[in-house]
C-alpha cells in the first residue's frame, strides 16, 4: 500500500498496516525530521523492521536532492539475513511504483569467515584464523614476492577483484550475504572485499553492533561514513551490556604466556631485519617521529583493527621517543607483561581505579601514561614494518597491547579487578585481571557524535527512559507503544504456589528446597499433558538448570514428562545446541511434540525463534537476575549509583526483567501465532504487584493488549486450575 505521512509518501509493501506500525513510523519521521536520536519501543510481532525499512527509505526517495544513507545494525548473522530479506520484498515494492528512480544498492557487511569463498581460507576452525588466513595470501608484501615466487600462494579470488577493484561497480539491487558469495563465485571476485569497496556507495548496510561500537572495527569500517547518515540499532535493548563488552578486557596467565612467546618471535624478527633490510626499520622510525597520523594510507589488505580509545587529534601526536625504536619498545612491553604477571601471583581480591594502576606500573615497571596509551598503535606499526601474516598467533600481545592503551587512555568509568578465582568455584586457582568498563555511554558517545539521527529500538525498552541514563543521550522522541490484537492470542499467567500450596521461587535460599523443585517439575508435567506441540522452558543459568533437572530424574519425573514430549537441553556448547534445536523442530514438524530446556541470558533467549507449533507454551522459572556477588557487577552497580544516581536494586530489577520479557516473547512472533506464557516465582505475586519488579511485568504484559490481558491475566493459580483456560486456548 501508498499512503501520505505528512510530506512523505510512504511505499509500505503489505496490503495492511497496523495502527501501531503507522504511530511508530510518525514518531520515527518527526526524529527524522528534527535531526535528532530516539527511542522506540515496539512489541515483539508487529512488524518493526519493515516500518522502520518503510519509512526511512520513502523518507530518503521524497528527498532526492539530499538523500539520505542507512545504517542498519543488528546482532546476530541470521537477524541480518532477515533484515535484508524483508528489504528485498520493499525494494522490489518501491520498483513496482516507482521504476527506475527508487533503485538502491543495499548490501550485508560480515567477517570474512561469512563472506570467503577461498575452500582454503573459509576452512579454518576460527574467526581470527580465517582472517589471518586471508592475511597470508592477500597481504601487499606477500603478493609483491609471488611475483618472482610461484611456489607463495596467493587468493585467486582476490587477484581477480584487485584487477578490476578501481572500476568496480555492483548492479543496483539488495544483497545478502549468500547473494554476495553467489556474485563472487560467478564474477571470480573476492565477496567479502567486494563488500568493503561497496560500503561508501551503499544506500543501505547492514551489519553487526561491532562495526558501530567497537572502537577497533568501526575504526576501519563505519570511520567514512557521513553525518547525514540514519543509524538504526535493531533489538537495541541489551545496548549498553554490548557497549560496556566492546571496552573491557580480561588477561590471563594463559595470555601473558602467549605474550611471552610472541615477544622472543618478534625479537627474532627484528634481529632477522637489522641483518637483511635494517632500512624498513629507520623508514618505520621516521614515520613515528612524525607521528601517528603520517603514516600514509595502507592497502585495504593491510589496514589493522584500529586503535580501541585513541581519539583522532591524539594520532596527530609522535609517538614517545623512548619506544619509537623496535629494540626499545620490545623491553617496555616484556616489563609490562612481568609486572601483569606478578600482579596475578596475589591470594586477595583486589580492585583498584586507572589511575593508581598506572602509577603503580610507573612506580614498578618504569612505563609511564603516555607509552601505555601508544602501546596498540606501535604494536601494529611494528606487526606491519615486520610483515607479519600469523596474526592469530599473535593475538595475546595484542590484548596486552589493548588493555595497556584503555588503561592509559581513560581515567574513569573504568576498574582493574583482580580475582584468584572463581568466586564460584573457590577451590580452582584461575586468577585473572579484568579491566571493566562500567560506562556504557563511553563506546556509543563517538556515535551519536558523527551521525545527526541514531535510533534505538526493541520489542522490549522498559523502564524507556532508564536507556538515556545508562547511554548517557537526549532522545528528542521515546515513546512506547502497545500491540492491537483482534483475537484471544496471548494467555500470561503467575503462579505463585504450587499443587502443595507451598510457595515456589528461585530465591538463593528457596531454590534447593525439594518442594520447590518437585513443585516446578508438576507444573511442567501437567502442561506437557495439556499443552499441543513445543514448549520451551527458561531457567535462571546453567548450572541451576543442570541441578533440577538432575533432581527431576531423581524424582522420575523427568521419566513421566518423556511420556508425553521429547526433552532437549541447550548447553554452553553451540554445535550441540544446533542439533539439539534442530531435532526439537522435527519433533515438533511430525506432531510427536517436545520440550526444551534453555537459559534466560543463553543464546537461545537472545536469538532463536519459537514461533507457530514450535512454542505454545514458555515457562519463566524465576527472575534472572544477574549473579549479584560478581565483583565486575558490583563495581558497575557502585559506579553508575555514583555518576548517574541509578540505585542498585532499579537497575537490577530493570535487567533482570528484560531478559525475562526477551524469553517470553519467543513465543509470539507475529499477530498470526498464540501462546502462553508461565511467570513461575512469587515474586511475580499479585500482593506485592506495587513493586517495581511486578509493575514491569504487569506493563510487559499489558504492552501486549490492555484489553484482553486484564481478562485473562490469571495472577495466581494453584493446582493448575488453569487447566479450563489452556484448553479453551489449544482446543
Amino acid at each position: 500500500m501508498k499512503f501520505q505521512m505528512e510530506d512523505v509518501t510512504v511505499y509500505f509493501p503489505y496490503d495492511h498496516i497496523y495502527p501501531e506500525q503507522y504511530h511508530y513510523m510518525l514518531d520515527l519521521k518527526r526524529a527524522l525530521d528534527a535531526k535528532g536520536h530516539c527511542l522506540l519501543e515496539m512489541p515483539t510481532g508487529t512488524g518493526k523492521t519493515i516500518a522502520l525499512l518503510s519509512l526511512i527509505t520513502s523518507y530518503s526517495l521524497s528527498k532526492p536532492q539530499n538523500p539520505i544513507k542507512l545504517l542498519y545494525c543488528t546482532r546476530t548473522v541470521h537477524e541480518m539475513e532477515k533484515t535484508l530479506a524483508e528489504l528485498r520484498l520493499l525494494h522490489n515494492y518501491q520498483l513496482k511504483h516507482l521504476g527506475d528512480s527508487a533503485k538502491i544498492l543495499a548490501i550485508g557487511l560480515s567477517s570474512r569467515k561469512n563472506l570467503c569463498i577461498n575452500p582454503n581460507v573459509v576452512s579454518a576452525n576460527s574467526r581470527d584464523s580465517v582472517d589471518a588466513a586471508c592475511r597470508k595470501r592477500t597481504a601487499s608484501w606477500v603478493r609483491e614476492l609471488a611475483i618472482t615466487n610461484p611456489n607463495i600462494e596467493t587468493c585467486g579470488f582476490f587477484e581477480g577483484f584487485e584487477r578490476v577493484a578501481d572500476n568496480v561497480i555492483l548492479p543496483a539491487g539488495v544483497y545478502t550475504l549468500q547473494d554476495l558469495r553467489a556474485y563472487g563465485k560467478m564474477k571470480n571476485w573476492c565477496p567479502y572485499y567486494l563488500a568493503r569497496r561497496m560500503v561508501p556507495k551503499a544506500n543501505v548496510v547492514v551489519y553487526s553492533y561491532q562495526y558501530m561500537l567497537d572502537p577497533k572495527v568501526a575504526g576501519i569500517i563505519s570511520k567514512e561514513m557521513q553525518r547525514e547518515c540514519v543509524v538504526v540499532f535493531d533489538e537495541a535493548h541489551n545496548i549498553d551490556n554490548v557497549c560496556i563488552e566492546a571496552l573491557s578486557v580480561s588477561v590471563r596467565r594463559q595470555t601473558l604466556e602467549g605474550a611471552t612467546r610472541n615477544l622472543s618471535k618478534m625479537a627474532q624478527e627484528i634481529d632477522r631485519l637489522k641483518k637483511t633490510d635494517a632500512n624498513r626499520l629507520r623508514q618505520e622510525y621516521n614515520r613515528l617521529v612524525d607521528g601517528l597520523a603520517q603514516r600514509g594510507n595502507l592497502p585495504i589488505t593491510d589496514a589493522w583493527l584500529a586503535n580501541p580509545a585513541l581519539p583522532d587529534d591524539i594520532l596527530k601526536e609522535a609517538v614517545p621517543g623512548n619506544i619509537r625504536k623496535a629494540e626499545h619498545f620490545l623491553p617496555v612491553l616484556r616489563r609490562l607483561v612481568q609486572y601483569l604477571k606478578g600482579r596475578l601471583e596475589t591470594e586477595n581480591v583486589e580492585k583498584e581505579g586507572p589511575v593508581s594502576f598506572v602509577a603503580s606500573i610507573n612506580s614498578q615497571a618504569g612505563i609511564d601514561q603516555k607509552m601505555l596509551k601508544f602501546c596498540y598503535d606501535r604494536l601494529q606499526s611494528l606487526m606491519l614494518t615486520l610483515e607479519i601474516t600469523d596474526t592469530d598467533e599473535f593475538l595475546h600481545i595484542q590484548t596486552v597491547c589493548d588493555f595497556a592503551t584503555l588503561v592509559g587512555t581513560y581515567s574513569r568509568g573504568f576498574s582493574i579487578i583482580i580475582e584468584p578465582f572463581d568466586e564460584r568455584m573457590p577451590h580452582i586457582p584461575d586468577p585473572v585481571l579484568q579491566l571493566s568498563c562500567h560506562d556504557a555511554s563511553l563506546a556509543i558517545k563517538p556515535v551519536f557524535d558523527r551521525f545527526q539521527s541514531v535510533v534505538i529500538t526493541s520489542g522490549t525498552l522498559s523502564p524507556i527512559d532508564l536507556y538515556p541514563r545508562l547511554l548517557n543521550f537526549h532522545p528528542v522522541i521515546s515513546r512506547s507503544f502497545t500491540m492491537s490484537l483482534t483475537r484471544d492470542c496471548i494467555c500470561p499467567m503467575v503462579l505463585t504456589r504450587g499443587s502443595d500450596q507451598l510457595p515456589v521461587s528461585t530465591k538463593f535460599d528457596m531454590r534447593s528446597d525439594l518442594g520447590v523443585v518437585r513443585n516446578y517439575g508438576r507444573l511442567l508435567l501437567e502442561m506437557v499433558a495439556t499443552v499441543p506441540d513445543g514448549i520451551v522452558c527458561f531457567f535462571v543459568s546453567y548450572s541451576y538448570m543442570d541441578g533440577i533437572i538432575n533432581s527431576w530424574n531423581e524424582m522420575d519425573i523427568l521419566k513421566e514428562i518423556m511420556q508425553h514430549k521429547l526433552v532437549f537441553i541447550e548447553t554452553q556448547d553451540v554445535v550441540e545446541t544446533t542439533l539439539a534445536l534442530d531435532n526439537y523442530r522435527k519433533a515438533c514438524d511430525c506432531g510427536r511434540g517436545a520440550v526444551f530446556f534453555s537459559v534466560a541470558r543463553g543464546k537461545v533467549a537472545e536469538g532463536i525463534d519459537f514461533d507457530r507449533h514450535y512454542g505454545r507454551l514458555v515457562i519463566m522459572y524465576g527472575i534472572p537476575f544477574q549473579y549479584t556477588l560478581s565483583r565486575i557487577l558490583l563495581a558497575r552497580l557502585e559506579y553508575l549509583r555514583e555518576t548517574f544516581q541509578i540505585k542498585e536494586g532499579d537497575f537490577l530489577t530493570f535487567d533482570a526483567l528484560r531478559q525475562a520479557a526477551q524469553c517470553v516473547g519467543r513465543v509470539i512472533r507475529s499477530k498470526a501465532d498464540y501462546g502462553m506464557m508461565i511467570f513461575a516465582d512469587k515474586r511475580y505475586g499479585y500482593h506485592c504487584l506495587h513493586h517495581e519488579l511486578n509493575c514491569f511485568i504487569y506493563y510487559f504484559i499489558l504492552l501486549m493488549d490492555n484489553h484482553f490481558t486484564r481478562r485473562v491475566f490469571v495472577l495466581k493459580f494453584a493446582n493448575c486450575s488453569c487447566n479450563s483456560t489452556i484448553y479453551y486456548m489449544f482446543k
